[in-house]
């Protein structure tokens, strides 16, 4: 398919405009980044994170309320995935001197706010060990001997329990939470097993769908190598460019690299998402795209300038965009739909890097054709080099 073949349009003719536009997001880009900065993540802020499900409705306000009152500093609360599953995202700062984090302090806290007068054994927060122990101790099928030493060799009662307490935590893993003991009706147990677990446990409010715990150093480490990353993304992206085509054109995509990834990070920090290790991955899949759709523009260049050597640079510039318009159109408009249902049909978990990409995409289009090549141009013009002209470019 192909659309576009024969386009005149003078690109260049408005290169002024559209650097002045790109220089004006720049920095309003930048200025959102030091008002606002980045909603970083623990990945690199360090600190705890729990996502927690309720199985009745909860108001979020009341919640807030209960982890302020407990003592919790700075932490954040935010409905996590679709309303009607009562899911929550709470993440607190670093606990200096504590590895675990804000962890007791924010069990407490939704404990008194959603399971109140009540110690027993809660099925939707303890493990499988513990259940198992609870099993073995209660042993409702009268699998021990009364020998604790011949038990103990054998591993026959403690092994059938936890196999049984597996299969009950494979229920709640599945159902994220367990809010009725009929869940457990397709498990194989006895009906001994079955009471044994009814009288002796309770089904709390809520269940701790993931726990993350990262210390300052370790998100100091994180964050660090992943600027890196970005960085020598950035100047291996220069030295292959500069290295293919000519100095002029690396430090045009390098400008639209630089230009794509400020540009997105501004609108990434107004919009508030958390800036993770997969939101790194996903800048550093936008460095590639970018440059990719711009080294496409730069070999036509090439090709052009080898037919027409005695052609002003911005003519063949324009010519080049023109004929590559229609597979530039066609590849960020299947991209877009790719990334366009991925962002709405992801979930919350990639929801960050899905914007990144789709964002991404638009903003690494328009500056393969308005950024790069105004930039390789005006390279040129400042460093008056004008006998590249008449020289053949590099051999690939």
């Amino acid at each position: 398919m192909q659309f576009l073949t024969d386009s005149k349009i003078d690109f260049m003719k408005y290169r002024r405009f559209f650097v002045i536009v790109s220089l004006t997001l720049l920095v309003v880009g930048a200025i959102e980044l030091m008002i606002d900065g980045l909603n970083l993540g623990i990945d690199f802020a360090g600190g705890t994170q729990k996502t927690v499900r309720t199985t009745d409705p909860v108001a979020i306000d009341d919640l807030r309320d209960e982890l302020a009152n407990a003592g919790l500093a700075d932490f954040q609360l935010q409905q996590f995935g679709n309303a009607a599953e009562q899911e929550f995202l709470i993440k607190t700062p670093v606990v200096e001197g504590s590895e675990e984090g804000s962890t007791e302090i924010m069990m407490a806290a939704l404990n008194r706010a959603l399971n109140p007068d009540s110690d027993a054994f809660d099925l939707n927060q303890r493990g499988t060990e513990a259940l198992a122990e609870l099993l073995y101790d209660a042993d409702p099928d009268g699998l021990q001997s009364g020998d604790p030493a011949a038990d103990a060799i054998a591993g026959g009662a403690r092994s059938v329990y936890r196999e049984l307490a597996t299969a009950v935590m494979e229920v709640r893993k599945a159902n994220k939470v367990i809010s009725s003991y009929d869940q457990l009706a397709d498990v194989d147990m006895s009906e001994a097993a079955r009471q044994t677990i009814q009288s002796q446990t309770q089904l709390g409010s809520f269940a701790v769908l993931s726990t993350e715990n990262v210390g300052p150093q370790i998100g100091e480490e994180l964050r660090n190598k992943g600027l890196w990353a970005v960085a020598l993304s950035l100047i291996g992206m220069l030295l292959y460019i500069w290295f293919r085509f000519e100095l002029r054109f690396g430090v045009g995509a390098l400008v639209a690299v630089f230009h794509d990834f400020t540009i997105v990070l501004g609108i990434y920090a107004l919009v508030g998402y958390e800036f993770n290790l997969s939101t790194i991955a996903a800048f550093l899949t936008l460095v590639g795209y970018s440059v990719n759709d711009t080294v496409v523009i730069f070999d036509r260049v090439r090709e052009n300038m080898r037919r027409s050597r005695r052609k002003p640079l911005v003519d063949i510039m324009n010519e080049s965009i023109n004929q590559t318009l229609s597979r530039t159109i066609l590849t960020s408009g299947t991209t877009l739909l790719a990334v366009g249902c991925l962002y709405l049909f992801g979930g919350e978990v990639i929801r960050g890097f899905s914007f990144v990409l789709l964002i991404g995409v638009v903003i690494g289009t328009y500056s393969s054709v308005f950024v790069a090549s105004p930039f390789a141009l005006l390279w040129e013009q400042l460093t008056g080099d004008r006998s590249q002209k008449k020289t053949t470019p590099q051999n690939a």
